[in-house]
């Protein structure tokens, strides 16, 4: 496997085709009071976001996870994460799962997360060192440097931007509209008085919106930020082939995004850089265990950090510059 192709190019764009599993019919995400999300492109083509970048970030994290085991899948063992377990040991969450990664309010309510923040090294009263955030990242969940980080809950001004970024559009798009009913095998008419529709009585009709169109999923890899992280050549090497395999893996095994969105994945197109010969999923997954064992400084089978969540018992909210917008969060 040879990254150096990529070593003088700020970015890696990639482009992969997709469609039905089956049929030619697939359902988009949707938005709380807004539904689709369906516009026009600068041209006037209909255009349709099938998964936001915020989503993928949570799917291409949760191909790394082997949630019955509790750990990273095979070939990334020996990575950092932070684990949560509750007041009686047991594991309650993780920073790889949780959707605002360090920030998660179970893992900044925890005890254990001032050893974290005393690494970052945040001082109110200085200008921020971006420095001590990269290395504590790199130390307790190198995730984040791929995904974003927004440590609001200590300051506004802790956050990193995506290095990884991925979506899913569709362009000539245009809508099937069907419905359907449920029906009630009891009492197919409005129910007793209290028994309501909204209550699930009675025959209930609905409507329902899926599309058409060509779909195309979009990779973005920020190879100048991760150099602009300082971090040694190993460590490069290993945020670039991690981020290879999360979307090796996301293309291969979990194309299945809704009920009614189950994809299939064609070749995968390099449009930056040119020449660049993209490893194969096998190769990359015999990589990573010397790649972490490089970066790290030796085999560990485990270096997680724990900490305790004690439902009701959460902090409060850490001194610092005032928290922009959730708007504005770079973390998915």
């Amino acid at each position: 496997m040879n990254l150096n192709e990529l070593k003088d190019h700020p970015r890696l764009l990639l482009e992969v085709s997709l469609k039905p599993l089956q049929g030619s019919r697939f359902q988009p995400t949707g938005f709380p009071d807004l539904g689709a999300a369906a516009y026009e492109a600068p041209g006037g083509e209909k255009m349709l976001l099938v998964e936001s970048a915020q989503s993928m970030a949570n799917r291409l994290e949760s191909v790394c996870w082997d949630s019955v085991a509790d750990d990273w899948v095979s070939p990334l063992k020996g990575l950092p994460a932070v684990k949560v377990i509750d007041k009686e040991k047991k594991p309650l969450t993780n920073s790889v799962l949780e959707a605002h990664r360090l920030n998660s309010p179970y893992i900044t309510n925890a005890t254990g997360f001032e050893a974290i923040k005393k690494e970052i090294g945040f001082d109110e009263k200085r200008p921020f060192d971006r420095d001590p955030l990269v290395k504590a990242l790199l130390k307790f969940d190198p995730n984040t440097l791929l995904h974003g980080i927004f440590l609001e809950k200590i300051a506004g001004v802790i956050r990193l931007p995506r290095a990884l970024t991925g979506f899913i559009e569709a362009s000539e798009v245009n809508v099937v509209a069907s419905g359907g009913v449920k029906n009630d095998r009891v009492k197919a008419s409005k129910g007793d008085e209290g028994q309501t529709a909204k209550e699930g009585f009675g025959n209930v009709p609905f409507h329902r919106e899926e599309y058409t169109g060509t779909i195309t999923a979009y990779f973005n890899l920020d190879l100048a930020l991760i150099r602009g992280f300082g971090l040694s050549s190993d460590a490069e090497a290993l945020l670039i082939a991690l981020s290879l395999f999360k979307i090796q893996r996301f293309l291969r095994d979990c194309l299945r995004l809704r009920t009614a969105c189950d994809l299939d994945a064609g070749a995968i197109t390099i449009k930056r850089p040119s020449g660049f010969t993209l490893p194969g999923l096998e190769d990359l997954e015999k990589a990573l265990p010397g790649l972490i064992s490089k970066a790290f400084g030796g085999d560990k089978p485990d270096r997680f950090t724990t900490v305790t969540f004690e439902d009701g018992a959460s902090k409060k909210p850490a001194k610092g510059k005032p928290a922009v917008e959730p708007a504005t969060q770079v973390d998915a």
